[in-house]
């Protein structure tokens, strides 16, 4: 019964894989959740109401306003209630309407509405799988911390093999169970975190910078708030759309980002800087456009504040986490670091190492503690890679209560 108590809304839009949704009822039911299904009207032509309605012992859901008089505010009502939005099977008509904030049923709006976590799992033709809007909607949502339940590959609809098979209804449930039995060991406490990379100007049009995308500070971010972390990300420029839920800052300069650190480290328990912030700016940024010339132009350069470093003469009891991005020598120059700038764990990576470089989703990285402990992670995503970082921070933060 690891799911006692846990209320769960399973949305069934439009596709042939909907039968399955009925295996899926029975496992949650089994597993001690409280089901409510919302279908969709395309839903409807492919399983019955009634049937759901028999399985979950619940009312099915399918009008944002049916004829029978609701108290209260429907859509809102539900929203507050779920502790987890399930949508299986979901097909590229819904994904593609909850990217674009679309709510024009009772299933979309009720997402828009909800702070649940949304579970996803796509089920379509193969040629509709890979069309690239979708795989952009599926991406996108991923940055904004929506959870999808990958497709399989098999025999579809149409008798073609291909991806776009709805995933077994054991592990579109073993997935919901890890979402909602996830970690809230960071509840109460607060999160600092820096992502992405500074831009520091040289002229109206140009601009000294590096190739951070920010992926690895953002999904630190997004996995703190899972965790019951209440978080603010302080973000240079990035591609990356802001993470929902979150306290999120824009910042440009490196002068930007140390001020808007320095405004809100002092309520922060611990502060995650894996900004890559510009180690130098310009002495003079031209008023105009520098013109290409013959001459060779000189740029006099100065040293930018070293966040961390300043932010560690303020440290007291909070749990400082820095990054050290290394080609040679990592673990010696990232021990140096850790001592000069009073780490409480460092996290050191070598762009050379394929898979561990910039504006990928995997990382490959070392965690290096106070105590010069240095535990070597494999090749992950950088959601995992947050993961044990965080896991690191909660025992860090237990310890210092």
């Amino acid at each position: 019964m690891m799911l006692k108590d846990k209320k769960i809304i399973l949305g069934i839009t439009g596709g042939i894989a909907a039968y399955k949704s009925c295996e899926i009822i029975r496992r949650l039911k089994k597993l001690g959740a409280d089901v409510l299904v919302v279908m969709t009207e395309n839903a409807k032509k492919f399983i019955t109401p009634l049937t759901l309605e028999t399985l979950s012992e619940n009312e099915v859901v399918t009008e944002m306003f049916p004829e029978r008089r609701f108290v209260g505010v429907r859509h809102v009502d539900l929203a507050g209630w779920v502790d987890l939005i399930l949508i299986a099977p979901a097909t590229a008509n819904v994904v593609g309407k909850i990217r674009s904030g679309i709510a024009d049923d009772i299933l979309t709006t009720i997402v828009i509405s909800s702070k649940a976590p949304v579970l996803i799992a796509p089920a379509m033709n193969v040629n509709m799988y890979e069309n690239p809007i979708f795989q952009e909607n599926l991406s996108y949502l991923e940055k904004l911390g929506y959870r999808f339940v990958e497709p399989e590959v098999g025999e579809l609809a149409s008798g073609i093999v291909g991806k776009g098979r709805l995933a077994e209804p054991e592990t579109i449930v073993a997935e919901a169970v890890k979402l909602l039995t996830r970690k809230k060991d960071l509840e109460g406490k607060s999160i600092l975190i820096t992502a992405s990379r500074t831009e520091e100007p040289l002229d109206p049009v140009r601009y000294l910078s590096n190739r951070s995308s920010g992926k690895m500070g953002y999904a630190i971010a997004c996995e703190a708030y899972l965790r019951g972390a209440k978080v603010t990300l302080i973000s240079g420029p990035s591609n990356l759309p802001p993470p929902l839920g979150l306290n999120f800052i824009q910042v440009k300069t490196a002068k930007e980002m140390l001020g808007a650190v320095r405004s809100a480290f002092r309520k922060a328990d611990a502060l995650i800087m894996a900004a890559a912030v510009s180690d130098f700016s310009v002495s003079v940024i031209s008023k105009d456009k520098i013109k290409k010339g013959e001459e060779k132009i000189l740029l006099q350069l100065k040293p930018t504040v070293d966040i961390l470093k300043e932010m560690s003469k303020r440290k007291k009891d909070k749990v400082l986490v820095g990054f050290s991005l290394e080609t040679e020598d990592e673990i010696k120059n990232a021990k140096k670091k850790m001592a000069e700038k009073n780490l409480d764990l460092i996290v050191v990576n070598n762009p050379d190492v394929p898979g561990a470089g910039f504006e990928v989703d995997t990382n490959q990285v070392t965690l290096i503690d106070k105590r010069g402990r240095a535990e070597k992670l494999p090749l992950l995503s950088k959601k995992e890679v947050a993961s044990k970082i965080l896991d690191k921070v909660s025992l860090l933060l237990r310890k210092k209560r």
